[in-house]
């Protein structure tokens, strides 16, 4: 039998001739006959085996022993001084095909050399070139490396996959320490960050989620996945403001069809119902409800049976008063339960080859003939319209497939028969040729413009969350995915087998086969519930109503507050030139470590606490000391000014919190309301939030008596928020109604202050937690730890959502959401780039710890607009902290910086 494959150089069908034929091949190369003949002779041996298993064993042993006799080519490096680093044995991933050879590292460039020279004798490509490297599984196992020149491109330059994983991971690792100097780290939470933001677009954010997930455009078992988020194919034109218009973004393709997912739960029931004896009284309760909720006729196990058939049960009284769809769902659940292994919900995957191939056809032919032993698809079930093809996503029996990215690019090739294939004749007469597109689509290109528009729009960005929960995130697995009836065939999740423990050769291809070809869940990147975007709609709930004129009772960090009646443009200006820092003035005005310090409205006035167990005044403008109290000789921890100016709060070790009249210079309250050192506090409309090592944060409501010696004012407490252990800070939202509370052993705990309940507790740093600011918006809490990390995380879902690791503890930070001025252990002040997720500057400020900075409240940011912009300065007053010689570093010293 011959096949003869793209005859007179035409795509189509393969062509079949039986019998006994002779045929001539001409080589290129002389000298290779005996070569060629010895090869051919060994395969047709392998081809004539009775098992699968033992032709796939010896075609393995006859590659193995080709790669063992041959050697990477080093005349083809690129110059004679480069050094080889390593060579290994590897293959080359396309779509359906991998080309053994040789893989080959310099200190220059990565190299490989197909064995049989195709699709080009050498591929090279420039370590200084390389942009992205990523770790592959290929076939469920972790032996691929797939490397990127380009920052966005879909497709990759080349993929390799090897036949050992420690000369995948060696190439790996001498590749990333290249890249570490060169090329910034790419991680989920670095690209949810910037989504969120809205730096990345939900084109952009899922092409990054679908490369870190092991999707890649050379292994069509693993394609990249896109949703279907249009419903309306039949309109003619696309109301984007329509929520109508959407497809439900929480929900898997094969639960979007309520009437469909019931019927697979009647079959399941069937099934229990024959398998599974002891499920008798389940059915019992369901029986009556089971009748009244499918109409018509089901098809049950090959039989049509009307709805009284359903339950071979007497009709019995049914007790509960959910609907029948909830009660089904909950039957779901223990049907699943008492599955026999594999248990899975779909017989069908919702990204494969076939489904990949399905769109591509056009564009891609000799992939599908490949695939499909040499014949494209019957022509009705043939990629022939839109609309069909989203109506049998939602009625198909087996049918529950996604998106690709093309229908969210530019190329609109894959719609278009521009090759003039002959794919066939449908049943009504007309031949399959271009596809058919909706009404609202005056043209290929309008189609996929509309399509983009779709995506970018605000539902789909305020729902994508929802989606990538199910293909990326916590409901991919587990419970959540029963749940949310988004369990496929365990074949299809990483780690849902072992092919290495599998001793059966033909039990092992089958296997690999049943991989490849059913298709690949995504690699699972997210556990916890993915966090919304941040769009308009949502930034409104989040902003307080009203600005507070005083920066001390700024309920975030100073810095922030002090943004809030600043334009954006001004806001963008300030932190743009946050990097211009440069030390100002330095003061000695403690004897010990500085706690904490407070900036006065006008900003003439600095007030600092110390662990010499001083507040000290300090007038900017005289550069004089003016006032130093002592409460008691225990030291103070931080301190604030109330609105006004007129009160000073400081908190001490010894339990209290002391109210000091700037007016009258004495105290004018004492607050005894912990049984432990009071850590830090805030303020915000008349209620004062203190957090202790006492394992508290308490709530407070009251207002500090108006002259000293008058009547003491009763603090009421309003809550008390329990932590495990000591409490070292707490910050407040924009609008008071969220706390973040950092301890001792590095968890940092989100409480609703409305109901006085925690909202999400999370262990995100290996030591004490230093500092904690939520950001303008309310959106994210940055934290800093003394093991030297910064960690964003999403308020709404917990999510820890970005780390930067430096080689110091940060102790304290300023940001506006985006960048990120901190202090750390050695005196220097550090610029992060949040969304970049690097250092922008070091400057520096002292030669000891930094324990506390604020920024001038908004009206000192800038000088009359008459004053040229590049003669403005931003004033920062940072502490220190440290214990070192006697020098600007020295512990008790306030630096100003602009």
């Amino acid at each position: 039998m011959v096949y003869f494959i793209k005859e007179h150089n035409i795509v189509a069908p393969y062509k079949i001739e039986r019998g006994t034929m002779e045929y001539v091949f001409e080589l290129d190369v002389s000298g290779k006959v005996e070569d060629v003949v010895e090869t051919l002779l060994q395969l047709h041996r392998a081809s004539c085996l009775d098992k699968l298993g033992d032709q796939t064993a010896m075609i393995t042993a006859i590659l193995q022993s080709r790669l063992a006799r041959t050697s990477f080519d080093k005349n083809r490096f690129q110059s004679v001084s480069e050094k080889l680093h390593m060579e290994c044995k590897a293959e080359m991933v396309t779509p359906l095909v991998t080309n053994p050879g040789h893989a080959c590292i310099t200190d220059t460039t990565l190299y490989f050399q197909p064995l049989n020279g195709y699709p080009k004798p050498m591929v090279q490509i420039t370590l200084h070139d390389i942009r992205r490297i990523y770790k592959r599984r290929h076939g469920l196992m972790p032996l691929g490396l797939e490397v990127f020149c380009t920052e966005d491109d879909l497709c990759s330059d080349v993929y390799l996959k090897f036949y050992e994983r420690q000369d995948r991971d060696d190439l790996y690792f001498y590749i990333a320490t290249y890249l570490e100097h060169h090329v910034a780290e790419r991680t989920a939470e670095g690209y949810t960050l910037q989504w969120q933001r809205g730096l990345l677009s939900n084109y952009q954010y899922l092409l990054h989620l679908n490369t870190l997930a092991d999707r890649s455009c050379n292994d069509l078992s693993q394609y990249p996945v896109f949703p279907w988020v249009v419903s309306d194919y039949s309109s003619s034109e696309l109301d984007l403001s329509n929520p109508g218009t959407f497809r439900d973004l929480s929900k898997p393709v094969g639960a979007l069809n309520k009437q469909r997912l019931e019927r697979l739960l009647v079959r399941g029931l069937r099934f229990l119902m024959s398998e599974q004896p002891g499920s008798l009284g389940c059915l019992k309760l369901v029986s009556s409800r089971l009748r009244a909720s499918i109409p018509g006729e089901t098809e049950v196990s090959g039989r049509t049976l009307a709805p009284s058939a359903l339950c071979p049960l007497p009709s019995f009284p049914c007790e509960f008063s959910c609907s029948p769809s909830a009660f089904l769902l909950t039957i779901q659940e223990t049907r699943y339960q008492e599955m026999p292994e594999p248990k899975f919900m779909y017989g069908s995957h919702y990204s494969s080859p076939g489904y990949v191939l399905f769109y591509l056809v056009r564009i891609a032919p000799e992939y599908m003939l490949c695939l499909q032993n040499g014949r494209f698809d019957n022509a009705d079930r043939m990629f022939n319209s839109i609309a069909e093809t989203w109506k049998n996503c939602l009625d198909g029996a087996t049918d529950f497939k996604e998106l690709i990215p093309e229908f969210y690019g530019d190329d609109v090739s894959f719609l278009v028969n521009s090759l003039k294939l002959d794919l066939g004749k449908r049943q009504g007469g007309q031949m399959v040729d271009d596809v058919e597109l909706p009404p609202w689509a005056q043209s290929p290109e309008d189609f996929l413009q509309k399509s983009r528009d779709a995506l970018e729009s605000d539902y789909v960005s305020e729902h994508l969350h929802e989606w990538i929960d199910l293909v990326f995130g916590y409901k991919q697995k587990g419970r959540d995915a029963v749940g949310a009836h988004n369990v496929f065939h365990p074949l299809t999740y990483e780690g849902g087998v072992d092919l290495n423990s599998t001793e059966d050769p033909d039990e092992k291809v089958a296997m690999l086969t049943q991989i490849l070809e059913f298709g690949q869940t995504p690699k699972q990147l997210f556990v916890t519930p993915h966090p919304r975007r941040i769009t308009p709609k949502f930034k409104r709930l989040f902003q307080p109503s009203s600005y507070n004129a005083s920066t001390a009772d700024s309920p975030v960090s100073p810095g922030e507050e002090s943004f809030e009646d600043l334009t954006e443009e001004s806001r963008t200006l300030a932190w743009s030139n946050i990097t211009r820092l440069q030390l100002h003035e330095q003061h000695k005005i403690h004897k010990e470590a500085v706690t904490g310090i407070a900036v006065s409205r006008s900003g003439s006035s600095v007030f600092t606490t110390s662990q010499d167990s001083t507040l000290k005044m300090f007038s900017k403008e005289s550069k004089m000391l003016q006032r130093s109290i002592s409460f008691s000789n225990m030291a103070l921890s931080s301190c604030l000014l109330l609105p006004g100016d007129a009160t000073v709060v400081s908190s001490s070790w010894d339990n209290n919190v002391y109210f000091y009249s700037i007016a009258f210079g004495r105290r004018q309250d004492t607050l005894m309301g912990h049984d432990d050192a009071v850590s830090k506090i805030c303020w915000h409309d008349n209620r004062l939030y203190s957090a202790s090592w006492d394992s508290t944060v308490k709530v407070w409501s009251g207002v500090p008596a108006e002259m000293p010696g008058s009547r003491r004012h009763q603090f009421d407490l309003l809550a008390e928020l329990e932590h495990d252990v000591s409490v070292d800070t707490i910050s407040l939202s924009a609008a008071s109604t969220l706390l973040a509370s950092g301890t001792k052993e590095g968890t940092v705990t989100i409480w609703d202050l409305t109901a006085a309940t925690g909202l999400h507790q999370i262990p995100c740093h290996s030591g004490t937690v230093c500092d904690t600011a939520f950001s303008p918006d309310s959106r994210h809490v940055l934290s800093a730890g003394e093991d030297g990390c910064l960690n964003v995380i999403d308020v709404q879902t917990g999510m820890l959502i970005s780390s930067m690791t430096s080689d110091e503890p940060q102790r304290c930070f300023l940001w506006d959401g985006n960048s990120v001025l901190s202090g750390s252990q050695s005196g220097e002040l550090l610029v992060w780039d949040l969304l970049g997720g690097k250092i922008r500057e070091r400057i520096q400020g002292h030669t000891g710890k930094l324990s506390a900075a604020d920024l001038p409240p908004p009206n000192l940011l800038f000088p009359p607009a008459d004053v040229p912009f590049s003669s403005r300065k931003l004033p920062v007053c940072a502490l220190c902290r440290g214990r070192s010689p006697p020098d600007p570093g020295w512990p008790g010293h306030l630096h100003r910086l602009g």
